[in-house]
Order: C-alpha cells, then structure tokens, then sequence
C-alpha cells in the first residue's frame, strides 16, 4: 500500500529506501523531526518487509537475574542495590540452577542472564555459574552478560577483556545481550549513567566479543534527556561496527522508564516515539539483521503496531523479568507460547519460533529441534 508523503524532506529519504542505498546521518535526523510518523512508518515497513517478509519472530526464553547489587549508581536505573541494601538480593548457585530449572517443561531455547556489577562475586563464580547451567541444561543457549559487565569483570580480575570473554565462553556463554550501551553521547553518558564504561569502551568489548566468534545484541536508551542528534550518532556508531564485525544479531531500542529511578521527573515516552524509534532503527541500521519490539517494555499492544513500523521480532516468553519492572513497568511478567503465536497473528504477521541465532525450532509436546 502506497502512503502520500507530506513531509517533502521525506523524498529524498524514500527515493534512498527504494534503491536500498544506506541513510545518513542527516537523514536520521530529519526521521525523528518530521511529524509524518505514518510516512517513517510505511518506509520501515518497506525494508523489513524486503528483508523478512510477513515472518516475525518470537522465542521461548526466561530472564535470570543472579543479583541486583551493583557498585554503580547510575540515574537511570531503579533495578540496582547497595550490598547493605536490606532489599537486595544475590541468588547462591543453587539458586540460579533451580531458578533456570523453573518452567523447564516449555522446552525454553534460551537463558538471558544479566545482573548488577556486584562487588564480590568473582569472574570464576560465574564461570562456575555458566558451567552448572551447561551440566544441567545442556541444549539451552546461554545469553550473557552486557559488555558493562564483561568490562567489570575483567577489571575486577585484573585481566584483558579478550581473555574474559574467553573464559566465560569455555564456560558455556553462547552470546551477549548487548545491554548497557544507553546512549553513547558522552555529555548525556556522565550525566546518567557515569558510574559505567564509556561509550567507546562499549564499542571495544562488543568488537572483541565479535572477534572471538561470539554473537550479540545491541541496544540503545532512549527518552531521557539525549536529543535526536544522539540517537543518530548512537545508531551511525553501530552500524560502523557493524560493518566491520558483523556481530550484531539484533537491536533493541529500549524506552527509559523513569519512575523508582533519581531522574523519574522526566516523563515516560509516548506511542508515538516508540514506534517511531523502531522505524528509524529499522532504516538507518541496514546491516544489522533484526529489529525487536520489546513487548515487556513497549506493552504487547504496542509491540503489535511495531510490527509494521519495522520490527520483526516481539522476544519471546520471559516469565520473569526485574530490570524494567523494578522500574514500574506494568505488563506481565511473562507471556505463554500460544498467548505470543495469537499477538502476532492478530496484527497480521505469520509467527515463526527461533532460536537465539534465529534458526527456526520445530516443537513437539515435550521437546523441540533446531532447523539447521
């Protein structure tokens, strides 16, 4: 379906989209002024529609948090805790094992770990950590760690971020998330978040994930106090990476939720950017693959709409998740495989199940195979 543009600073743009030619920094720019949502919208459509069709994906994964105590103090963030904290937590080994055991009978794909930069638990006790899930899981992917985190571990350990990542890897770490990227700008990064890596060292973790062979997410913060010019940067600078490692799997814009947090004076983000984040996301990043509409973040209605504003991924079940929760998300903990199959078909889309790498699954009752 053809839409009328009416912002004529958008021609040039589509005349781009249409002959597949990369946007510019200018472009991405003139993407978050214009008001012609609709038109940004129906552009982005173009390209994922060129690249994925109808498919959208989804997977069947859960959320595990070792410990919310983290030595930084970053403003945007009401998910981590002092160690004094009489509301913090550390799960033991065990805990983590049994945690991940939780809901097993789905046949999950995937573990997404993640967690605070806790100032005592050690880079061999998550090797230990990664190893039991291995033991006890052994057809689940294991994705993670932020490069936030894999950079404090290295520190912590005296050790390179190459020889970090390797041990984490003879471990069982599959992949990366990808978190903690925020907004690389570095007058917005000290002002939000000043207590983590900066925004080239993000960029050097990820490109030495992606040169040891491992894959990963990418993420950007969006909504707090960055302006437009950011964003763009924020995204030019993965897609250079990207064009030299093709590592990066898929991005995740994710809206900043302020409430619990030391800047939850700002409001929350609308419909409108959020989708509109995906669109842009979806035509200025042309070499990476995948676009995710976070349904936990964006509310399941929403990621539906993102769906045809360039997002061709919704995540996948969860059950339980923390980080943005903590920070007054209020969409469920989790969504059941069929509730996921039903969001996708309503808005029109045709489900596919995958794995982390995006290998389709073919599922029985009991258990599932790759499609390799």
């Amino acid at each position: 379906m053809q839409v009328l543009i009416e912002d004529p600073r958008l021609n040039p743009i589509r005349e781009k989209v249409e002959a597949g030619q990369r946007l510019s920094f200018q472009d991405g720019v003139t993407l978050y002024h214009t008001t012609d949502i609709l038109a940004v919208g129906y552009l982005a459509n173009l390209v994922r529609e060129r690249l994925h069709g109808n498919t959208t994906y989804f997977n069947v994964n859960r959320h595990i948090n070792p410990t919310d105590v983290c030595v930084a103090s970053c403003r945007l963030c009401a998910f981590g805790k002092r160690v004094r904290d009489p509301k913090a937590y550390t799960m033991s080994l065990e805990e983590v094992w049994q945690r991940a055991g939780e809901g097993y009978t789905e046949a999950v794909t995937e573990f997404h770990i993640v967690g605070g930069l806790h100032p005592e638990l050690t880079l061999d006790w998550y090797c230990e950590m990664l190893r039991g899930l291995k033991e006890r899981f052994p057809r689940v992917h294991l994705k993670a760690f932020t490069m936030v985190e894999i950079a404090y571990l290295a520190r912590r350990t005296k050790i390179g971020v190459r020889e970090t990542l390797e041990r984490l890897r003879d471990a069982g770490m599959d992949s990366l998330p990808g978190g903690g990227a925020e907004i690389f700008a570095p007058a917005v990064r000290r002002i939000i978040c000043d207590h983590k890596i900066d925004g080239d060292d993000w960029i050097e973790t990820a490109r030495a994930a992606h040169q040891l062979g491992l894959r990963s997410n990418c993420t950007m913060l969006y909504g707090h106090i960055e302006n437009d010019a950011d964003r763009v940067d924020h995204l030019v600078r993965l897609r250079d990476l990207q064009e030299e490692t093709g590592g990066f799997v898929t991005f995740i814009p994710l809206a900043f939720h302020p409430d619990n947090t030391p800047l939850q004076h700002i409001g929350k983000t609308t419909g409108f950017a959020d989708i509109r984040n995906i669109a842009v996301a979806r035509l200025m990043l042309d070499n990476i693959p995948h676009i995710k509409a976070y349904w936990v973040m964006m509310t399941p209605r929403m990621a539906q709409i993102a769906l045809r504003f360039g997002a061709d991924d919704i995540d996948g079940t969860i059950v339980e998740e923390r980080i943005y929760h903590d920070a007054g998300a209020t969409t469920s903990q989790g969504l059941r495989r069929a509730e996921l199959l039903q969001l996708i078909r309503k808005a029109g889309r045709t489900p596919v199940e995958r794995d982390t790498l995006y290998r389709p699954v073919q599922r029985t009752e009991t258990a599932f195979t790759v499609l390799v």
